[in-house]
């Protein structure tokens, strides 16, 4: 992606000097399924801790830790990627007769408190409604280079604007109203839900990545091909088979490769906020 001289949004809050304490044990296998798998859950993605047992937790302490020069790049640029967010999606609010108010982007190291509970960084990257936040470790995009081989300045880019259209789905309704829905039916029509949620949430990264493209001309060659492969490496039958050799398509959340990639293309093919609706067609269509 070109983004020299892009400027570095106001709206991020800089934890990683804190350290949250110990960490949940969990071994290799468990980082993947739980920081990769679990990924951008629908509703909640605090409920993973409960499950998986968190240990050792303490309050905030601060840490000397000097940061890398790879790791300021990354803080940057995830700096530079929420600006890019906050110049379209205001636009695209302003013609619709709204006004968007931007999340606020927290990144931290290993743990860190949200107004959903404690976040951690096997849990991956997470969009908390309560606080209009976006919780990011940046240590995620090494997770996604070493365990999946997604790799890439747009795919990383990818994910952070698929966190906001959480965002942007919060500020339009859709998540609240989504959320109250999978609270009234069965497991399996919740996960339903929430991958018609997950999907939306890709076209909306891509409807981002669109006009972002005609604002500045930030994307370069390749850097589509990064995105789609990223999207097709964290769809629910590819994780589940890296994970256990199977998938159990009723456990789905997020969406398969095949719809998390072509949701993807489409929002950045089309950058039509209109053409993102995930919610009227026939599940088995999406």
């Amino acid at each position: 992606m070109k983004l020299d001289g892009r400027r570095v949004s106001s709206n991020v809050e800089d934890r990683r000097r804190m350290s949250g304490g110990g960490k949940a044990g969990l071994g290799i296998g468990g980082v993947i399924v739980i920081a990769l798998i679990t990924w951008l859950m629908g509703g909640n993605p605090l409920d993973v801790v409960q499950q998986v047992g968190v240990q050792g937790l303490t309050e905030s302490q601060y840490s000397e830790h000097e940061f890398t020069a790879e790791e300021e790049e990354l803080a940057t640029f995830a700096g530079q990627i929420l600006a890019g967010t906050e110049d379209v999606w205001t636009e695209i609010f302003r013609q619709m007769g709204r006004q968007y108010v931007a999340p606020r982007l927290v990144l931290y190291t290993g743990a860190t408190q949200s107004g959903c509970g404690m976040g951690q960084a096997e849990m991956g990257p997470f969009y908390c409604s309560a606080d209009q936040c976006v919780y990011l470790d940046l240590s995620f995009f090494t997770q996604m280079k070493r365990q999946l081989g997604a790799d890439g300045d747009f795919a990383y880019a990818y994910v952070i604007a698929h966190e906001v259209g959480h965002h942007v789905q919060y500020l339009l309704g859709t998540l609240d109203e989504a959320h109250q829905a999978m609270a009234r039916t069965s497991k399996k029509e919740a996960n339903q839900i929430s991958v018609r949620l997950e999907l939306q949430a890709d076209f909306y990264a891509g409807v981002w990545a669109h006009h972002d493209n005609k604002l500045y001309g930030s994307l370069e060659a390749g850097d589509i091909d990064e995105a789609i492969d990223c999207a097709q490496k964290i769809g629910d039958n590819y994780l589940q088979e890296k994970a256990q050799g199977r998938s159990v398509p009723d456990s789905f959340t997020h969406g398969t490769s095949e719809q998390r990639s072509r949701w993807l293309k489409k929002g950045i093919t089309t950058g039509d906020i209109r053409q993102g609706d995930s919610f009227s067609p026939a599940y088995s269509r999406l």
